[in-house]
């Protein structure tokens, strides 16, 4: 096995220890910086949709702004965005470099596009169910919860499904700064030293993770919808 492994990937298996590094790397920047993009991306869509016009808690003020500001960092592609943060994620931080440096921008990169994924999925719930919900005497908070979160489960967790497969590859873009994950070993060594076997291995790694995720979103999919 070893022997087919040297003639087809030659350069992948004299480094095996950097490739689990890497993979270790990117898994670890999708948990720390999913799990903040998640919550903050969460809050911002719930708080979306019910100031908006005709919800529970409208408010003009605060829907115009947010909705503005998540246009705004929508707008601006990642690569520049990496770029741009550097100061701000040595404050936050106290480094730019590195799978540590990389956590705010993949945060802020992240969290416009999943808040109105957010909002995207929470509108789908059926307008009678919160004027049900209202009349009966439901708090603002219990509606969110008992309703808007409750009814959207499998919406969620399918906008939950594609940003986590968005963020695999805003990881790969942040190790083309020395970001590092699989992004930078393949640009490190498949396309600086033209070894396209580590090229095609980090692809098929990628894929792999995105098939796990896409698995295990259509699982929880399956069993929530009703």
């Amino acid at each position: 096995m070893l022997d087919i492994l040297n003639a087809i990937i030659p350069n992948v298996v004299s480094k095996p220890d950097e490739l689990w590094v890497s993979i270790w790397q990117t898994i670890y920047m999708m948990v720390v910086a999913g799990s903040i993009a998640f919550a903050m991306g969460m809050f911002f869509g719930i708080v979306l949709i019910v100031t908006k016009q005709g919800g529970i808690l409208e408010n003009r003020i605060v829907f115009g702004i947010l909705d503005r500001l998540i246009n705004i960092f929508r707008s601006i592609p990642f690569v520049i965005l990496l770029a741009a943060l550097i100061p701000f994620s040595r404050i936050i931080v106290g480094t730019a470099i590195g799978t540590t440096g990389a956590m705010v921008p993949l945060v802020v990169g992240t969290v416009p596009f999943f808040s109105r994924q957010v909002e995207s999925a929470l509108s789908s719930v059926d307008k009678g169910l919160v004027e049900a919900a209202t009349s009966m005497g439901s708090s603002p908070l219990g509606i969110i919860f008992r309703v808007y979160l409750k009814e959207s489960i499998p919406h969620l967790v399918r906008v939950t499904q594609i940003t986590a497969i968005s963020l695999i590859g805003l990881t790969a873009m942040a190790g083309a700064i020395g970001g590092g994950g699989l992004g930078d070993f393949a640009i490190r060594y498949g396309h600086q030293r033209g070894q396209t076997d580590v090229t095609y291995t980090t692809v098929l790694v990628i894929l792999i993770m995105v098939s796990l995720i896409q698995r295990g979103g259509n699982y929880i999919i399956k069993k929530t919808t009703h």
